[in-house]
């Protein structure tokens, strides 16, 4: 196990070592901009985004736009369980960090509430990911913008500083599984409201039928 954890850091450093350099860009005008642009990727605003949907779709009595927006705040709330989980497993420095100190951290978690050791993985890619899988899964005509966004969110955390390529890479697979799961789980309940629904429509038409026997 003591070989395997020297390997990752040892990984971790050579990834530092070939594209750290890229943060670089990070105080530049255009990677500035998208990189505050991409905050939209944050929590509040996704589960403020979701629970819009969500509530679009009662008001309009949109069952297809409801569902899309149970999935998107499911799929978002295990991605975050996931990152959150990883964050505090493993602790490394961010490339804007590792810059400045002129060294690369990477091991263990401990706890640490320092943000700039929380590179491992990217939550903005992990929540931004699990979204547009979930708009793109049940309205696939917004699939595209909906990837595209999740794309330019992930791209972005790279000359901005805040996270290496296997942060991304990783962030995007939890979203990806998160949002799978978050299918899973409301395609079950739907059904599970669907079998109740008929139930009682069954058991209303045995009522009228003995209320009012030929």
């Amino acid at each position: 196990m003591g070989k395997k954890k020297k390997k990752a850091r040892e990984l971790a450093k050579a990834e530092h070592a070939t594209v750290g350099h890229v943060a670089r860009a990070a105080d530049t005008a255009p990677v500035a901009f998208l990189g505050k642009a991409s905050d939209v990727a944050d929590q509040p605003p996704l589960v403020v985004l979701s629970l819009a949907t969500i509530a679009v779709g009662v008001v309009l009595r949109r069952r297809d736009v409801t569902r899309t927006g149970a999935r998107m705040l499911l799929a978002h709330a295990l991605a975050t369980a996931g990152k959150t989980v990883l964050k505090r497993a493993i602790d490394r420095s961010r490339p804007r960090r590792s810059l400045k100190d002129g060294q690369h951290h990477a091991g263990s978690g401990s706890g640490s509430d320092d943000t700039d050791l929380n590179s491992f993985p990217s939550g903005h890619t992990a929540g931004a990911v699990s979204v547009a899988e979930a708009i793109a899964q049940t309205a696939p005509g917004y699939a595209g913008p909906a990837r595209g966004g999740a794309a330019i969110v992930a791209a972005i955390q790279l000359p901005r500083g805040a996270h290496y390529p296997s942060d991304v890479a990783v962030g995007a697979g939890i979203g990806w599984v998160a949002d799978r799961l978050a299918g899973m789980a409301v395609d079950a309940a739907e059904r599970a409201i669907d079998r109740r629904l008929k139930g009682n429509d069954e058991d209303r038409a045995i009522e009228e039928a003995e209320a009012h026997p030929s």
